[in-house]
């Protein structure tokens, strides 16, 4: 499929500057950030999103893998998701990762498993033995300090929802330090107008 229909200008190979994510709206994000800026050491690098492909094409074809995704994007209609509650990834025996679940995860896991279609090259967030699983990071901790994370932070977390309305490309600079920023946003299928 993405052999017969990729365009010349995307190679074949993924680069740690580029991402495809769903982020919250700008007005949802100073709950999370207020635990990330303690907690999450690239909290200046990326803004809160939840992860569907990365890592990505290289920028340079970016607006071509835009076109590609695009239809793909408009056949997909917008839905809903929830921030409530906490779990964690462990990474070895020394740290996790903390994270939100956005819920439901159905249409999440459905958005990129149709994305990963037209760039199966790019499918690290789906390589883990439970496949891709939707979450928004808030930071790291030990990981026997993990599970009693969880519980401090869902005691004082207030739920937020947001609508799913758009998929965005972004990229950084190759620079460390250099965050990351928005450089397409792909609408999910809109509802055709009367008389259009």
């Amino acid at each position: 499929m993405p052999s017969a229909s990729e365009p010349d200008s995307i190679p074949r190979r993924k680069v740690p500057c580029t991402a495809v994510v769903l982020i919250p709206p700008a007005d949802r994000w100073e709950p999370i950030q207020a635990i990330r800026r303690v907690h999450d050491p690239r909290v200046g690098r990326w803004m809160p999103h939840v992860t569907l492909l990365y890592p990505f094409v290289p920028e340079l074809a970016l607006a071509s893998a835009g076109g590609l995704l695009r239809p793909v994007c408009e056949s997909c209609l917008p839905f809903t998701v929830m921030l409530a509650g906490f779990d964690s990834f462990a990474h070895g025996t020394r740290w996790a990762t903390v994270w939100l679940r956005p819920e439901p995860a159905a249409p999440v896991v459905q958005l990129q498993a149709r994305l990963l279609e037209c760039f199966p090259w790019c499918d690290d967030t789906s390589r883990h033995p439970d496949g891709f699983t939707p979450h928004l990071s808030v930071g790291r901790w030990p990981v026997r300090d993990a599970a009693a994370a969880q519980e401090a932070l869902q005691g004082c977390w207030t739920a937020l929802s947001w609508p799913v309305d758009r998929v965005f490309l972004i990229a950084r600079p190759e620079e460390d330090d250099a965050p990351f920023s928005v450089r397409f946003e792909l609408l999910l299928g809109q509802v055709p107008q009367v008389g259009a």
